[in-house]
């Protein structure tokens, strides 16, 4: 029986935003991308009824499937191994850093995500922390992700200041600043059941040791990048007064950089509101 005849069987619930992977070849792609071998524990995020599952059984020395819905754990128990581990939990309440350190002795993991799209970006921020977050225990515990995500985010997520202004923002910098990150390829609607109403990429982010720029104050360069994308019509002398700095430092700062009063924040690189960041932190 093919996967889309196996899904069929499984009464999906939209409130969760289930859409199962049923493409072989998609599946094979995952595996192959993040080189999963018998060394490697995964941690499977929406492992769902588990036709990703039960090929990364094959291959890891481990995998860890996290999944909140108890009907569909029923399935995964249904996989005949020794080496899986279920956990019945929310992706955004489970304390990765813990699970890692008890199921793998403290030994990095690889993650594998086919994720409801809706919590797409709570799920990146609760993987790599937040920018000014130097010490993320879970993203100390993560070597890499394959995510699948909706495309319009994965373009957002390897976006840069030249893209479309839509693409490049908070999202991209969280995604680029801890990752190298990269489209591995683009998945269509037919490859899901049910097929949602968007079409799908997967992502690769192979986690740094080190942030993206060496700054002296993070909070306050995660501070300037919110004051910068918060009102995207305005200028980017507008954005950064109108959320607390003062007129006549952010002038001064500017033209010191050489960045047009009139410049918008999605127009500047993340090395830039770097160097941005810095000067305003001088006074």
């Amino acid at each position: 029986m093919n996967l889309f005849e196996r899904a069929k069987y499984f009464r999906t619930k939209k409130r969760l935003g289930q859409n199962f992977l049923i493409n072989s070849e998609v599946i094979e792609e995952i595996l192959d991308y993040a080189q999963i071998s018998e060394n490697d524990t995964v941690l499977e995020i929406g492992a769902g009824v588990g036709f990703v599952t039960e090929q990364l059984v094959q291959k890891a020395k481990k995998v860890i499937a996290i999944e909140l819905d108890e009907e569909a754990i029923k399935e995964l128990e249904k996989i005949e191994c020794d080496n899986l581990k279920i956990v019945h939990n929310d992706i955004l309440k489970t304390d990765i850093y813990s699970l890692v350190q008890k199921e793998n002795n403290g030994e990095k993991i690889k993650v594998v995500a086919n994720i409801p799209y809706y919590i797409t970006a709570p799920i990146i921020s609760h993987l790599l922390g937040e920018i000014d977050d130097l010490e993320n225990k879970n993203r100390n515990s993560i070597s890499e992700v394959v995510l699948m995500v909706q495309e319009e985010v994965a373009r957002r997520m390897v976006a840069t200041e030249k893209s479309p202004s839509k693409q490049y923002g908070l999202l991209t910098i969280l995604a680029q600043f801890w990752t190298e990150c990269e489209i591995i390829r683009l998945v269509g609607r037919k490859s899901f059941y049910p097929a949602p109403k968007v079409n799908s990429a997967l992502v690769g982010l192979k986690i740094n040791e080190k942030p993206r720029l060496e700054l002296s104050n993070y909070s306050h360069f995660r501070r300037v990048l919110k004051a910068g994308f918060s009102q995207r019509r305005k200028n980017i002398k507008n954005c950064l007064v109108n959320n607390g700095f003062e007129k006549e430092l952010v002038k001064k700062v500017l033209g010191n950089l050489n960045i047009d009063e009139n410049t918008r924040g999605e127009s500047l690189s993340i090395a830039q509101f770097g160097e941005l960041s810095e000067e305003l932190l001088k006074g």
